[in-house]
């Protein structure tokens, strides 16, 4: 280690819980601290936490979670956690942080970012929808502190709006605004308008659900942004079909066998390679490897890389990107 002063972790440790908040009838607040109040590690905003949680079925998981602070020198963590139940994709890992208790030990690793701002914008146009709205006020607040100028809007179910509050007090800083959404066609009208009236210089941000995700990418481009200025965050992807089987080179000489419905990271593990993942479905990029391929073996079915990065075909995703044909041989180099 080169540097040893405790405020710079971002190792595994345990952290403790200093307080729990009910937000909503579904959504938990959890405070978490260093357990000798030690400061804890900067971040950019829209960073995230990962948690070491139990499943549905007691299995040791590990889930990401949005902060929510603005990152500058911070002595506490926050996290707001929506709970969600097994018939809509969750896996245990949120009710069991809602059973946490104050004086509880939690193991974490991180923060880590992966949806940062931009430090060269002039404005930024942030949407959040849902739960999405964890990453979105952690930049508002971070533009807050440094006097950077904001446009909001806020996609939410009545009853279910977390944080609101907070961006409602937010948005009375001067060069902060707030617009609210209610409906599906009242959030489609306001992100078509407004997408189509920001100032020169503007980045976009959105976190929310994919419908959401969809629609603010249309109308983005209809309103001519470039790609780059177009920024989000997944929590979810789509479904995916088995796809071909392919064989893997890895550095060694070893050929790795893939089949069709099997990931390239899950036939890495099961050789012994070590791949670092999280998400294991495309949206985060924690797993991605350098690769060397043949043009148009590789079918990219992430939503991480950029496509000057899948038109390099030098990386992939491991948990769902695969080869295109089943005498498709791509080269991992780890």
């Amino acid at each position: 280690m080169t540097h040893l002063h405790p405020g710079y972790r971002t190792g595994t440790r345990p952290l403790r819980v200093a307080e729990v908040r009910a937000l909503t009838d579904h959504v938990r607040q959890v405070v978490l601290e260093c357990p000798d109040q030690t400061p804890l590690t900067p971040h950019e905003p829209g960073a995230h936490l990962v948690l070491r949680t139990a499943g549905w079925d007691g299995a040791v998981k590990q889930n990401a979670y949005s902060l929510t602070g603005d990152g500058v020198l911070p002595t506490r963590y926050t996290i707001s956690v929506l709970r969600k139940d097994p018939d809509h994709g969750g896996t245990g890992g949120s009710a069991w942080v809602h059973d946490l208790r104050p004086g509880e030990l939690v193991e974490v690793t991180g923060p880590r970012s992966a949806f940062a701002p931009r430090h060269d914008q002039r404005h930024a146009f942030l949407l959040a929808g849902g739960i999405g709205v964890t990453p979105v006020l952690s930049h508002l607040r971070a533009l807050a502190r440094w006097g950077g100028t904001a446009e909001v809007l806020y996609s939410y179910r009545p009853g279910h709006a977390a944080h609101l509050e907070d961006l409602r007090e937010l948005a009375t800083r001067p060069g902060l605004t707030l617009l609210e959404a209610t409906t599906v066609a009242d959030t489609r009208h306001l992100l078509t308008q407004r997408l189509a009236d920001q100032p020169l210089g503007t980045h976009a941000y959105a976190c929310g659900p994919p419908a959401l995700l969809e629609a603010y990418v249309e109308a983005g481009r209809a309103a001519g942004w470039p790609e780059e200025r177009l920024h989000l965050e997944r929590f979810t992807a789509p479904g995916l079909d088995p796809g071909s089987p392919f064989t893997a080179l890895l550095g060694d000489g070893r050929r790795v066998e893939v089949p069709a419905g099997t990931s390239l990271l899950t036939s890495l593990l099961e050789a012994g390679v070590a791949v670092p993942n999280l998400c294991r479905q495309g949206v985060c990029g924690e797993c991605v490897v350098p690769v060397r391929a043949r043009a148009g073996d590789i079918e990219h079915r992430d939503l991480v890389l950029t496509q000057a990065e899948r038109d390099a075909g030098a990386t992939m995703a491991a948990c769902v990107s695969r080869g295109t044909r089943s005498d498709s041989v791509i080269e991992v180099a780890l």
